[in-house]
């Protein structure tokens, strides 16, 4: 969720797509949009999912002019609602700790379920998942995990594990780059120490924050979007990045390879949310009705090279994206992550050793 991302272009596929059948009622949303309200809908998302041909259809719609402001952190997010530069947004795209952290701070909308049409067709663990219990406040919009992408051609022995990078410090020097999120690159650290991504330890956190200081002489950035055109132009060799920014890139380039590593990695959700501040509510819940279409959620799914939480969406996904285990990994590799989670008071210690990390 990221940091997560980039303006997707030369998308079709959503301009054919109706909303006739899926009980989504088309002409109270054009009643709102004429009715001296707002015509203007903004979204703050990640990078990779300002899709502006999905925009454009929402639009043509609804007679709502749905507009996007990107960030590439939950933190940056955060900082920017906090300090007051949110009034504008009806949609915020949080990741699963970021919710319950806004959630803590009284920053989000309870969801009135009666408004929404699908909730039923989202899958199981996604219907009362630990970070929003019943999905009072969020719904989950794609999910998938962290790991490491790689040129194949280069590295002849792929990484296998986060120890990967220290190992071989000397022949990624300078050509790698890890996340620009202090829980993704602390967390995974200490992942490979064998402790868990939301330890509230301080010893424990000094050491993942020592171990990264040895590997920060060889790090080219802490980027979470840059990295994209470098790892294709051959200028970096890996990155650490997200499973559904690695499987659009490996689309371009075969060559790429992505690997979960095998003493564990992160799982996120990205969600949907409300903010109390919304300007625009009824065209907020106008698009989640609209993302939560099993035809519009699985077309996002194939193009956006995202997984679904959807399950009616993914019943309509052709066989090789269902078996896709980059985007749908086995429960063997799942078992071993671990959705980072809110650490409260403690979240200081994580972010003192970051400043110190990323400032040296």
């Amino acid at each position: 969720m990221t940091n997560r991302r980039k303006f997707l272009q030369g998308i079709t596929a959503l301009s054919s797509l109706s909303l006739a059948g899926c009980g989504w009622r088309l002409a109270n949303v054009r009643a709102v949009a004429g009715s001296g309200r707002s015509d203007q809908l903004y979204l703050y998302t990640w990078t990779q999912y300002s899709d502006q041909k999905l925009l454009q259809t929402f639009s043509s719609q609804t007679g709502l002019k749905a507009l996007v402001d990107v960030y590439d952190s939950n933190e940056v997010m955060l900082a920017k609602l906090l300090a007051g530069g949110g009034g504008s947004y009806s949609l915020i795209y949080p990741s699963d700790y970021m919710v319950q952290k806004m959630v803590q701070r009284g920053l989000l909308t309870e969801l009135k379920h009666d408004r929404l049409i699908g909730l039923n067709s989202l899958l199981p663990q996604f219907q009362n998942p630990s970070y929003d219990p019943k999905n009072r406040y969020s719904i989950p919009f794609s999910w998938g995990t962290t790991g490491l992408i790689y040129n194949s051609e280069v590295l002849k022995q792929p990484p296998k594990d986060w120890e990967y990078l220290w190992q071989n410090q000397q022949l990624l020097n300078k050509r790698m780059t890890l996340l620009n999120d202090v829980r993704e690159v602390i967390g995974a650290a200490l992942r490979m120490l064998g402790y868990s991504y939301n330890s509230t330890n301080e010893d424990e956190i000094k050491q993942a924050y020592e171990k990264l200081t040895i590997l920060k002489p060889a790090i080219a950035a802490f980027d979470t979007d840059a990295w994209r055109n470098q790892i294709l132009a051959g200028d970096l060799v890996l990155a650490m990045c997200y499973s559904a920014d690695a499987i659009k890139i490996i689309k371009e380039n075969p060559q790429l390879k992505y690997v979960i590593p095998r003493s564990g990695s992160s799982l996120w959700t990205d969600t949907i949310v409300i903010p109390k501040s919304a300007p625009n509510v009824d065209g907020a819940y106008a698009w989640i009705n609209f993302i939560l279409q099993p035809e519009v959620a699985a077309n996002i799914s194939e193009r956006l090279k995202i997984s679904t939480p959807n399950s009616a969406a993914f019943e309509q996904l052709p066989k090789q994206v269902k078996n896709n285990q980059n985007l749908y990994p086995p429960s063997s590799i799942l078992e071993k992550c671990e959705r980072i989670s809110p650490v409260g008071a403690f979240e200081e210690v994580y972010e003192r050793y970051w400043t110190q990390l990323t400032s040296s």
